[in-house]
C-alpha cells in the first residue's frame, strides 16, 4: 500500500469513527469500536508502522521552527503526522462524548463541538469546555 492509499484509507477510518460518534453516539457498536478506544488504537498501530518505517529518514528536527519544517518535506513524513492527528482529535472526540454522556449534557449541544474538533482539534475542545461549563454550571469536573 503505498502513502496516497494509506492516507485516504486512515481518513476513511476517522470519518467513519466520527460519523459513529455524531448520529450513533449511545449505538452499541459506537460503544464497542469508537467509544472503547478500538479505533484509535487502529490508528495508533498505523502510526507507530509509520515512525518505525521512516523515523529518521528526514532532516530536520523540534528544535526550530525551520528543523520541524524540514521534518515534513517528504510525503511520509506528512502522512505520518496527519495519523498523529488522526489519532489524536479522535480521542479527543471519543473523550467529548464519553463525558457529555456521563453528565447527562445532551447530544444535540456537543454536536458543534464534535465537528470543530474534527476540524480544528483544540477549538472544538475548547468549545466543549464552554458548553459544559455552561449547562453543569461548573468549568472542571472530578472526571476532567
Amino acid at each position: 500500500m503505498n502513502a496516497d492509499q494509506l492516507f485516504s484509507l486512515c481518513n476513511l477510518i476517522a470519518l467513519v469513527g466520527w460519523l459513529f460518534m455524531a448520529l450513533a453516539p449511545r449505538w452499541a457498536w459506537t460503544k464497542k469500536i469508537v467509544l472503547s478506544g478500538a479505533w484509535i488504537v487502529l490508528l495508533a498501530g498505523v502510526y507507530l508502522v509509520l515512525i518505525v518505517l521512516f523515523f529518521g529518514t528526514s532532516e530536520g528536527n523540534f528544535s526550530s521552527l525551520n528543523g520541524v519544517m524540514k521534518l515534513f518535506e517528504n510525503k511520509e513524513a506528512v502522512l505520518t503526522g496527519w495519523v498523529h492527528y488522526l489519532a489524536f482529535d479522535l480521542f479527543v472526540g471519543t473523550w467529548i462524548v464519553s463525558n457529555s454522556q456521563k453528565l447527562n449534557i445532551r447530544h444535540l449541544y456537543i454536536l458543534p463541538c464534535l465537528f470543530f474538533t474534527f476540524m480544528l482539534g483544540p477549538i472544538g475542545l475548547l468549545m466543549y469546555f464552554i458548553v459544559r461549563a455552561a449547562l453543569t454550571k461548573q468549568w472542571m469536573h472530578e472526571n476532567f
